[in-house]
């Protein structure tokens, strides 16, 4: 058995109570199984443009249990490897941890990480890589019930747009790099090597084999400002390259992290998984033409298909939204989430739960002043101010990337009633918060809806932690302070009212932040109130192992109702 035969992973992907889903990207077609607590679970590997991958789900397992695991590719172990070290310390055996709706819920997200060396030149350029400094912390834990009980990373885990030496390296072997798209990524082949220059790292790729993840994309996964307008999209289907681009993008994306969102039952529905069954039943294993052909239809008509998803985890609901792919870009009917997505937040996010957190790479409330800055841009762009303006308005939108929820005005307002409603009791018993959970701006913050939302107590947050390993440039840095300022503030409602852009349905504050470091988020559930920690990691000189260091840490205490 070569050592190759595992070419990426695996990845413990959904896990709930007794059930946990692993991932693998293999070198040849086979059997791909599991063995874990005396059993073994395996399944058939399917190809992608040549590639090999497989799903293996793991069923009846204790709640709140820890089991270590084993991987075999046709009877021979794969993983973990003979020499499992990082930093030149052995890491410790994969373990497949059940979620235990009696433990109180705790889970780290962030976005945003450049796959570039972990070197001192790196560090001085991209800091260091968070992800990584814990996933070392976390495999020097001896306290394996202390471990979170996921990761959800909230986008761009892959720069398709602004790649690295290594990954322009590869693009070059193959094509000339002076024809469009240049170092950008042009197919499946190339996502497929961007997916194994994230997550080969011996530490991070340890992490991603014992952490339980939920994933969701953001632009960069695709292209900066990814649907950022209808004139953005016209002038990419305009390009030779885009169509090629798109394909590849939601094809890997689906391979990559889609289907590890979901649970075994949800993926039986899925219409991918589906036609794969026939497949199989028919002696092939060839998705390449189905799932490329699903790509383009999806990019087309968003509509067919979601990339959204759920889950009640003890107490507490995590919905996470695709506002990115499911935008309505119509001139004039513009939303971030097309209606029958909408429709299904709203129908998602109800109350007799302690808290809602809604995943959405893109933060719902930003700095005052950018959120009207955003909502003024787009009236303009729409001709508030004349049709003189409108291609000003388009060109500062797409320079500057104001595409957030601010800049979609008509679904902030349809999602704050729906908060109104939800924090008044009106669509069941009011949850003690709505915490959206964000990243994409490479800052951090706490933000907060100044006093009641609505009349049962709930407080509307919102938590961003971005970057995981891609500072901001300092510029971007002094305008994102002077944002929070109350300076920043009134110019930008003075802004958006010379627009005549109504006034936001009710007021907010940054309570927190922002800040600038590369950081990874958790959140811990105490009943009603939230404990939020954000970490950073540091070298403290060259040669040395970078540490985890806690930057801030908040607790978010329920309210009485009204």
């Amino acid at each position: 058995m070569p050592d190759d035969v595992l070419v990426l992973g695996p990845l413990l992907r959904h896990t709930d109570q007794t059930t946990a889903v692993l991932w693998a990207q293999v070198a040849r077609a086979g059997t791909v199984a599991v063995l874990t607590d005396g059993r073994r679970f395996e399944a058939r590997t399917f190809q992608v443009h040549g590639h090999h991958y497989a799903v293996v789900d793991v069923d009846g397992l204790a709640p709140g249990s820890s089991q270590p695991y084993e991987l075999e590719v046709d009877g021979a172990t794969v993983w973990p490897p003979a020499d499992h070290v990082a930093e030149g310390r052995p890491l410790p055996a994969p373990r497949i941890r059940t979620l235990d709706h009696d433990r109180p819920l705790h889970f780290l997200y962030g976005s945003c990480r450049t796959s570039v060396p972990h070197d001192d030149e790196h560090h001085r350029t991209h800091g260091v890589d968070v992800l990584r400094a814990y996933a070392l912390r976390m495999a020097q834990d001896d306290d394996d019930s202390a471990a979170p009980d996921f990761a959800l990373f909230l986008g761009d885990q892959v720069y398709a747009d602004e790649t690295s030496e290594a990954m322009q390296e590869f693009i070059a072997s193959r094509r000339d790099i002076e024809q469009p798209p240049g170092t950008e990524l042009k197919d499946f082949e190339e996502y497929a090597h961007l997916y194994l220059l994230a997550w080969s790292d011996p530490a991070n790729r340890w992490l991603l084999s014992t952490l339980s993840t939920l994933m969701i994309f953001d632009d960069h996964d695709v292209r900066d400002d990814w649907n950022t307008s209808a004139s953005w999209r016209a002038t990419m289907e305009a390009t030779q390259w885009w169509h090629g681009r798109i394909v590849a993008a939601l094809a890997s994306y689906w391979v990559y992290q889609h289907v590890g969102n979901l649970a075994p039952a949800e993926r039986a529905k899925d219409e991918i998984w589906l036609v794969l069954e026939e497949t199989w039943a028919r002696g092939d294993d060839d998705l390449t033409d189905v799932l490329d052909a699903f790509a383009d239809r999806v990019d087309q008509h968003p509509e067919t298909y979601q990339w959204s998803y759920v889950r009640d985890i003890a107490g507490s609901r995590l919905i996470v939204a695709d506002t990115r792919a499911a935008r309505d870009l119509t001139p004039g009917a513009r939303r971030i989430l097309d209606d029958g997505e909408a429709r299904w937040l709203l129908d998602q996010a109800t109350g007799d739960v302690d808290h809602v957190f809604v995943g959405t790479s893109l933060p719902y409330l930003m700095s005052t002043a950018v959120h009207e800055f955003e909502a003024w841009n787009e009236a303009i762009a729409e001709g508030a101010w004349g049709r003189r303006v409108v291609r000003l308005g388009e060109k500062v939108r797409q320079t500057i990337d104001l595409e957030h929820w601010a800049a979609f005005q008509h679904s902030f307002r349809v999602v704050a009633e729906h908060a109104r409603q939800v924090a008044s009791g009106e669509r069941g018993a009011a949850p003690a918060t709505i915490c959206f959970l964000s990243g994409d701006v490479h800052h951090s913050y706490l933000a907060e809806v100044d006093g009641h939302v609505g009349t049962g107590g709930t407080r509307l947050l919102q938590a961003v932690c971005s970057p995981i390993r891609n500072p901001l440039p300092r510029a971007m840095r002094a305008a994102q302070t002077f944002a929070n300022r109350p300076l920043g503030s009134r110019l930008g409602r003075a802004l958006a009212r010379s627009a005549k852009v109504p006034d936001p349905p009710f007021d907010w504050s940054t309570s927190a932040g922002p800040w600038f470091e590369n950081q990874l988020a958790s959140v811990r559930v105490r009943g009603r109130d939230l404990d939020l920690r954000w970490e950073g990691a540091r070298t403290p000189e060259p040669g040395v192992t970078p540490a985890i260091t806690v930057t801030h840490d908040i607790t978010v205490t329920a309210r009485a109702s009204r």
